[in-house]
This record gives C-alpha cells, structure tokens and sequence, in this order.
C-alpha cells in the first residue's frame, strides 16, 4: 500500500491566534506519526489571516523538534520569494538539527497576492521565470563543494536535502522530469491538469542521481467524520474558506454552517476547484481514496483538512488513516 501523509496549512480558525494554530499543528504532527503517516509539511504562505505557516522553515523546527520519526518538510516553500542561498541555509540547518527526516517541497507561485509579493521580493520582474535555475542553483548548494566554489551553504553542503518540486500545471511535472526530481501536484485545489500532469512527468521522467525512476505525490482534501452528515458539515468550513478568496475578503477559517450563502457560480467554482475532495465516514473514505489511488497510480498521497474544531481536525485523521490499513489489509 502507497504510504500517505499529511499537507498543513496550520489554519487560524475565527476567535482564535497563530499561537493557537501552531499548537494545533504540533498535536496532529504528534498524532500523524503515531497513526503511521509518512511525513508533515507545511506550506508558505503570506498575508492570509487565516493561515500561520507564513514563516515555513521556523514552523518546520517546531514540528521536528516536537517529534521524533516522522519526516517534516514544506509543501512548499515558494522559492520565487527567496535567494536559493538563504533556503539552502535554512534547511542545511534544519537537515542537520534532524537528520534524515527533512524534505525541501519548491513551488514558483508567491502565495500570496501580487501586492504582498512585492513586499516580498520588492522586484518580481523575471522571478518566476528564473525558478529552474534557482532550483539547479539550490541543487549545488546541497551538494558536496567543488574545487574553486566560492559561495556555499553553511550549513546546507554536502547534506543532498531531498527536493521535491510541486505544481499544479503542466510546467513543473516537465521541470521535475528534467531534473529527475519527486513531483506533487497541488490536486487539492486546482485538479484540472492533474491526470496529464502525471502522463508528462512519467513519459518524460530521466533518471538522476537523486532519483532512479519516477515518485508522484497526489494532494486531497479529505473530510472524515463518524457519519457522512457530519463530514459534509466540517466540509463546509472549507467551502466558505474559498468563497472568502474569490470574493476577495480572505479571513480566518470559518466555523462550519448548515446554509451558505452563495450564488450558483461561486458553488460551481468552488466544487470544480475541490474537486479532489473525499467526504464521509471511513467507509466511504477507504472508496474514495482507493479510487483516487486506481485512477492516479499515485506512489504517495498527501491529505490536507481545513477543518475549524481541532478534535474534529484529529478524529478526521485518525480515520483516514484507519481507511489506510484497511486499505493496506485488503491488498
């Protein structure tokens, strides 16, 4: 059976603070690697109230510190915001606080909104266009130095921190076969390009020193409750969640809620961006995941809940991975 993991957004839910959220966060992360999940990411983003992982690498120390065997890592850090240097410093350093146990996920969108990405960056001109060779250049970085180089990362050589490109088009899926890099394609939110995404990446794949054969990594939403009625109200929160983004007002993550109030076009937008949703009790769970699993030939799934009650964030992981040994059982 494919391993599974857990993708966090460390969501900030209406009442409460980021301390709050990263509290939240080290419990799951406990939890995961009890339950057996493969590894804990969390991804970048900025100026978004209802999201805490803005500071990625500093909440990765956090969870790795708070846990003992579980792989940690960013899913992803979006490099465009950043000289390769400074990311290579910053996981050689986390490599070699907890070795073994870090993954380096890139994306080449901001995370945020053009205005915050220029606070960012201060000059986004060209940015996105230099991503493959930031990611060439972060490569040698995590390499052993060479004879005559004169900038390295100190910490950060000769570590090989695994990277993983991630991507929810067709331009990173060509980028990780080039390189012969892992690939995880951002499913749980824009599903369009997914299943040509991993024709290409496969088809086009080239063996590396880092990798031999093709590794593709799946996002979904998973929504897990003791009854479908019940997952489909934590679901909700979610829905809300994107609504807010599309209309421009992005809050905290809003507690769940029998009636929403949307227009017909806002819930054909947001189903067709959630698309890659799996709703229900464990039953359903296992279904859905196995489908998704036959239709993809996924080698790892990665699950993400936005989910505003944190027992019920917790009782939904438990049984997805339930639904997983199960799996794993009937194979």
């Amino acid at each position: 059976m494919i391993p599974f993991s857990v993708l966090d957004l460390s969501p900030i839910p209406a009442g409460a603070t980021a301390a709050d959220a990263f509290r939240h966060s080290l419990d799951l992360a406990q939890h995961a690697e009890r339950w057996g999940f493969l590894r804990y990411w969390l991804a970048e983003h900025h100026n978004m109230t209802g999201i805490a992982s803005a500071a990625t690498s500093v909440v990765i120390g956090h969870i790795a510190g708070g846990t003992k065997t579980i792989r940690v890592g960013s899913g992803g850090v979006m490099l465009p915001n950043h000289a390769p240097l400074v990311i290579a410093e910053q996981f050689g350093t986390l490599a070699s606080l907890y070795p073994g146990r870090i993954d380096l996920g890139l994306g080449r969108a901001p995370g945020t909104d053009q205005t915050t990405a220029r606070a960012l960056r201060r000059d986004l001109q060209g940015s996105a266009d230099t991503f493959p060779d930031d990611v060439v250049e972060l490569q040698r970085y995590f390499a052993e130095p060479v004879e005559g180089q004169r900038v390295r990362a100190v910490p950060g050589a000769g570590l090989n921190v695994p990277i993983w490109l991630l991507g929810s088009s067709l331009f990173s899926a060509q980028l990780a076969a080039a390189l012969g890099l892992p690939f995880a394609f951002a499913s749980h939110f824009a599903p369009d390009y997914l299943l040509t995404a991993l024709q290409v990446y496969r088809a086009q794949f080239r063996p590396s020193k880092s990798l031999e054969r093709p590794y593709a990594m799946v996002g979904v939403n998973v929504f897990a409750a003791d009854s479908t009625d019940d997952a489909e109200l934590l679901f909700t929160s979610l829905q809300q969640q994107f609504v807010n983004l599309r209309r421009g007002t992005p809050g905290q993550l809003p507690p769940p809620a029998r009636n929403l109030a949307w227009s017909e076009a806002e819930r054909a937008g947001v189903e067709h961006s959630l698309a890659c949703s799996v709703i229900g009790d464990q039953a359903q769970v296992e279904a859905g995941l196995a489908s998704l699993i036959e239709q993809t030939q996924a080698d790892e799934l990665i699950v993400t809940a936005q989910i505003f009650d944190h027992a019920a964030r917790l009782r939904s992981f438990e049984i997805t991975a339930n639904a997983h040994r199960a799996l794993a059982a009937a194979r």
